[in-house]
């Protein structure tokens, strides 16, 4: 579950709720996650911003802070100001979020938002002390044009060379990875082991290239894009992945407990 020549860690299994399961449902999930004491897998959730402080106070009550880090979908690049329905990464850490999702093809595609966007949030991420999972991923129109390289490794390189972010790295900054082949999110198809390695590989090697071996093995690459519990352990024990990100199948708290399992 480690990259080539990476010392081995825990398997990241991270849950993006997206615009699901409110304050109550929350409160649900966390009574009903099973997570082993002394579990391997490091484990993440990312709830809606509104059911953040509900979910953290349902882990506390059953002593599972220290297993589950909480993150937020989405930041404002800004610290503060004038944006009205949007948060800073400065909020949502004082929420409790030690985590934020970068770059969620979502995000790309139905709102706009540029590789300058996605940079200017994973250096404000950063800034504030959090650690940022960046979300790269090619369309299927990318994919049969053979672009997969190109696409991802641009939408990589443009992170790490913009707004300091590379000097925050290799000064100890906790940076996360995430693949999520855009044409296998939420469509029921899944990228085959083999795919995930292959993209993992040059994502890999671009880490390696910028940060240096210290720095470029550390960061884990996470596969996302139609995970479940019938995918998840081959899929985590495929070369080069680190772990999952987990969409739909992470609403479920059953669902989402035995993905876990599978990264133990």
């Amino acid at each position: 579950m480690s990259g080539t020549g990476a010392s081995p860690r825990p398997a990241v299994v991270a849950g993006n709720w997206k615009m699901n399961h409110g304050p109550a449902d929350a409160v649900a999930f966390a009574r009903e996650l099973e997570l082993e004491a002394e579990g391997v897998a490091e484990v993440l959730l990312f709830p809606p911003a509104t059911s953040l402080a509900a979910l953290r106070g349902a882990l506390a009550e059953r002593g599972l802070s220290s297993r589950v880090g909480l993150g937020v979908q989405n930041v404002h690049p800004a610290e503060r100001g004038a944006y009205t329905g949007e948060i800073s990464a400065s909020l949502a850490l004082a929420s409790g979020a030690g985590f934020a999702l970068v770059g969620h093809s979502e995000r790309r595609h139905l709102f706009g938002e540029t590789h300058d966007d996605t940079a200017r949030k994973t250096a404000a991420v950063l800034a504030a002390g959090m650690t940022p999972i960046l979300c790269v991923g090619e369309t299927l129109g990318e994919r049969r044009a053979g672009r997969l390289e190109e696409v991802i490794l641009r939408q990589l390189d443009h992170v790490l060379t913009t707004a300091g972010v590379s000097d925050r790295l290799l000064d100890g900054s906790r940076f996360y990875l995430a693949y999520e082949p855009v044409w296998a999110i939420g469509t029921g198809e899944t990228a085959t082991p083999g795919d995930a390695s292959e993209a993992h590989a040059i994502l890999r090697s671009c880490l390696i290239d910028r940060l240096g071996s210290e720095h470029g093995l550390d960061v884990p690459i996470l596969y996302g894009g139609s995970v479940k519990p019938e995918n998840a352990s081959e899929l985590m024990g495929a070369p080069e992945v680190g772990g999952v990100l987990v969409g739909g199948a992470s609403l479920d708290a059953r669902s989402f407990s035995a993905i876990v399992q599978s990264g133990s």
